[in-house]
């Protein structure tokens, strides 16, 4: 039998994670291979403690890298190839589920604009 207290969590919800509308994120230069990508988000839910985080992220096209937290996430449209340096290239799109690991550094090559749902623990 779960003992799970619930009280302090927020209520349940569901959205359409296609018509979320999204806010702009920073995106550090650095990160930035070729092209002029864009990123937008909005956190719909985070623990007290900031351990964990579940949302929806959008990226227009372009190449970007980056170090990975332990992440599951759904890919609602667009596409990628996600490299996983010394590891896999994942080709990702409509939904597709992806777990990536905390550390993998990738390299994403964003094809159409991807809108993704998450859950990252840190």
């Amino acid at each position: 039998m779960s003992t799970s207290d619930h009280s302090a969590a927020p209520a349940s919800f569901s959205v359409s994670v296609a018509d979320v509308e999204l806010e702009p994120e920073d995106l550090d230069p650095g990160q930035i291979v070729s092209g002029e990508p864009v990123v937008t988000g909005k956190v719909l839910w985070e623990s007290p403690d900031g351990s964990q985080v579940r949302g929806i992220w959008q990226i227009t096209p372009g190449v970007v890298t980056d170090t990975e937290a332990d992440e599951l996430f759904v890919v609602v449209s667009g596409r990628a190839t996600v490299e996983i340096e010394g590891g896999e290239t994942l080709e990702v799109g409509p939904g597709s589920a992806c777990v990536l690991r905390e550390g993998d550094k990738t390299t994403w090559t964003v094809h159409e604009t991807l809108r993704k749902a998450y859950h990252i623990s840190y």
